[in-house]
């Protein structure tokens, strides 16, 4: 019996692991992929509070080891389904190729987190960290007075071409479609900006350069006419893929598959907490996914504490 069990080892569930082990608390560790998350890819860490330059790989390396110095324990196993019986939580593991095994807590943190929706292009992941990116606040200062390219019509899409022409020379904003499905006051900001140009009913359908992007290839839809855009950055903003398939009978999931959890990372079932990306937020960033892990931990501690 574990008292709380810890569903990803991102930087919420790592952080989540820290605090609940400072609480007193045993704490079990899942990740089926690698641990960090979607932090490891970004080659820069400069917009952590007290951190002035540091890879991302580097920053998730640092969390485990904090983690692990505490007693935390990590099993690489998928989580594939949780289940309430006599009052605890079994929460199951397994892969197609190996055997699943099955494990009990009193509490959950689900840390999940959500991976970038790709634009499926050729060479498009051997890019990332090349000019490639999938955060213009993370990655956009290295950009400075370069011309880069945005792709995407979502709100998200708009709110890094913002943030961009404010120091890259040049911003293409590419969406497949004719309108934008952000909001109507940030399509007009971007209009009135000089330095941004919109390529309208397109397809991004290549990354050119050899060791980093020297230039990206678009394609009308309609026409079918190629042309080739001079810039040193592309930054993909067409969505993010939480997965929390699995949790759906335990917990409440919004039309795009996040969790629906507060500020208070309460999930509203006795005992399951949510914490980072793969919950319903405005803002997803490092900070706050370390923040959420502080705030779930201490929430299951409280609820652990209150329920004896």
């Amino acid at each position: 019996m574990t008292d709380i069990i810890i569903v990803g080892a991102g930087t919420a569930g790592l952080t989540a692991a820290i605090y609940a082990l400072r609480a007193g608390k045993s704490v079990l560790l899942f990740e089926g992929l690698a641990v960090g998350g979607q932090i490891v890819n970004t080659p820069d860490v400069e917009n952590y509070p007290g951190i002035a330059h540091m890879s991302g790989f580097e920053f998730a390396s640092n969390l485990l080891e904090q983690a692990k110095s505490f007693g935390a324990e990590l099993k690489y196993e998928p989580v594939k389904g949780i289940r309430a019986e006599s009052g605890t939580w079994h929460v199951t593991t397994g892969s197609v190729d190996a055997d699943g095994h099955e494990y009990e807590a009193k509490a959950v943190i689900l840390a999940t987190g959500a991976k970038n929706r790709p634009l499926g292009l050729e060479r498009e992941q051997e890019m990332i960290g090349r000019g490639v990116s999938y955060c213009a606040t993370c990655d956009g200062m290295f950009f400075r007075g370069k011309a880069v390219a945005v792709a995407g019509g979502g709100n998200t899409a708009l709110e890094d071409a913002q943030f961009l022409a404010n120091y890259c020379s040049h911003v293409y904003l590419i969406h497949r479609r004719d309108a934008f499905r952000g909001d109507e006051k940030s399509v007009e900001l971007l209009r009135a900006k000089e330095n941004v140009e919109f390529v309208l009913n397109s397809n991004v359908s290549a990354i050119l350069g050899e060791t980093k992007v020297e230039g990206v290839e678009v394609t009308d839809k309609f026409s079918g006419e190629k042309r080739v855009l001079d810039v040193s950055g592309l930054f993909i903003a067409v969505g993010q893929m939480p997965a929390n398939e699995a949790f759906a009978g335990i917990v409440t999931l919004d039309e795009k598959g996040y969790i629906a959890a507060g500020e208070d990372c309460g999930t509203g079932t006795d005992g399951i907490f949510a914490a980072g990306d793969c919950r319903t937020k405005e803002v997803r960033q490092l900070t706050t996914a370390a923040a959420d892990g502080a705030v779930a931990a201490l929430a299951a501690c409280k609820w652990l504490d209150a329920k004896g």
